[in-house]
């Protein structure tokens, strides 16, 4: 950079993680199984045939890994909530040993002066709910609001920043649509169902933190808020053909506004509605359900890494849409490096809502190099100019005037990247796995002088 950036005194600089990701102790301490521990037993289903068993075993390593986040000078830390670890079985008699887990682990944040950011879910329901329909159920939008309530009543105030759901787009359409993520349902025409009771349970959820007041655990802190995080790319046609262009309109309408449009408008967009009745797909709603999906909400994350470019494809029978590549250089993951994604994001929730906006997660996966036995540092140089020319992004959507309160980088550690498995790497933290000792990348270094200059 050849000038100086700042970003306002009271931004917040974190890094976000996932319980299944990260935390290990699949089976420990009462926990119940979750769709992804019966998932990722299913052969062929993870790229590298790993599990999240062990995972970066973070349920016993915490406060290590809290030593880390100090030393890195992170203002917060989201993190997401097992439920299974909580109410094995879903619902009944909460498990005492996984709330202490929680609880030890937002002391040792609250000790070293970082704020709690929570995610109730990030994708790993209870079996139990799933065997009794998951989200395909209605039930299941009000046994989670039960489990809601219990942590908002037990450690409500403990949590600066609540988020109901983590990206409901990939649990519906890819848990329940093609199946590549857990449950492994291939139902398609069930989607619009379990997109309704997501949301549904997210308003039943917000009902039950309004009730229950939640107040900060200190004068100098304002009181916890509650919001959600979306997933929000920017769509792109592939070509200027009438077709390819009704192809990105579509991809955007399930991504992007199936959920903007409820959560905001207390509707589903109508091009979408219409493009599912066509096949007898309509969602489940009931009289009053639209009202509890929309109430206000404190904030709105947004989760977003790329831009996607999409063509017609008849071949594909349920959204009739291929992703092509874009121009430009990729991540690991075959996404398109292009920074804009974070403005262009923020401006399409600023369509919807003037709530302060957050960016939930952004980063890469790199082929890192392994650190040898004595080596203190991985040189990851491809990441640190990720970071830096998306979090320049930030600074240009606060310079247009866009409410964006702070910025959280996925990830901190290396972590099981879903049905990737171990075979992706995305954290400011190289994991070993095999022998849990973690190291720092460059890029680390480089977020730890972002963070203590409050800019680039």
């Amino acid at each position: 950079m050849n000038h100086e950036i700042r970003f306002p005194t009271n931004f917040i600089w974190g890094a976000a993680t996932a319980a299944y990701q990260i935390e290990g102790a699949w089976n420990e301490d009462g926990k119940g199984e979750s769709i992804w521990d019966r998932f990722v037993r299913r052969p062929g289903v993870i790229a590298d045939g790993s599990t999240g068993d062990v995972a970066c075993d973070h349920y016993h390593r915490y406060e290590e890994d809290l030593d880390h986040m100090a030393a890195m000078g992170l203002k917060a830390y989201r993190f997401s909530i097992a439920w299974p670890r909580i109410f094995p079985n879903g619902t009944g008699q909460p498990n005492q040993r996984g709330l202490d887990f929680y609880r030890r682990l937002i002391d040792g944040l609250h000790r070293r002066n970082i704020l709690p950011v929570a995610t109730l879910y990030h994708w790993d329901l209870p079996q139990a709910v799933e065997d009794r329909g998951g989200w395909i159920s209605r039930d299941t939008a009000f046994y989670f609001a039960e489990y809601a309530d219990y942590l908002f009543r037990q450690i409500g105030s403990d949590v600066a920043l609540w988020a109901t759901h983590n990206e409901p787009f990939i649990q519906a359409f890819y848990g329940y649509g093609n199946g590549e993520n857990a449950p492994g349902k291939r139902v398609p025409w069930r989607v619009l169902h379990v997109v309704h009771h997501l949301l549904l349970s997210h308003g039943l959820a917000v009902s039950a933190f309004r009730a229950t007041k939640p107040q900060p655990i200190c004068t100098d802190l304002p009181p916890p808020q509650i919001g959600i995080v979306l997933m929000i790319w920017p769509q792109y046609p592939a070509s200027d053909h009438p077709a390819d262009r009704k192809a990105a309109q579509r991809i955007d309408g399930a991504m992007n506004r199936l959920f903007l449009e409820p959560l905001f408008h207390r509707h589903y967009p109508a091009d979408l509605v219409a493009h599912f009745a066509r096949r007898l797909i309509v969602p489940p709603i009931k009289p009053g359900d639209m009202e509890i999906i929309g109430q206000p909400i404190d904030f709105l994350g947004i989760n977003t890494y790329t831009r996607l470019f999409n063509a017609l494809d008849w071949r594909e029978p349920f959204l009739m849409t291929k992703q092509v590549p874009g121009p430009l250089p990729k991540t690991a993951m075959g996404w398109e490096i292009y920074p804009d994604c974070i403005v262009e994001a923020l401006q399409k929730a600023r369509e919807y809502t003037s709530l302060p906006l957050y960016i939930t997660e952004n980063g890469a996966a790199f082929d890192d190099p392994p650190p040898g036995p004595n080596d203190q540092i991985v040189e990851d140089p491809d990441r640190v100019a990720y970071l830096r020319s998306h979090i320049a992004a930030c600074h240009r959507a606060l310079t247009a005037g866009i409410d964006l309160r702070g910025y959280f980088v996925w990830t901190l550690l290396d972590n099981f990247e879903w049905a990737k498995g171990f075979s992706k790497r995305f954290g400011l933290i190289y994991t070993d796995y095999a022998t849990q000792r973690r190291v720092w990348k460059r890029s680390a270094h480089v977020y730890r002088d972002i963070i203590a200059r409050n800019g680039l």
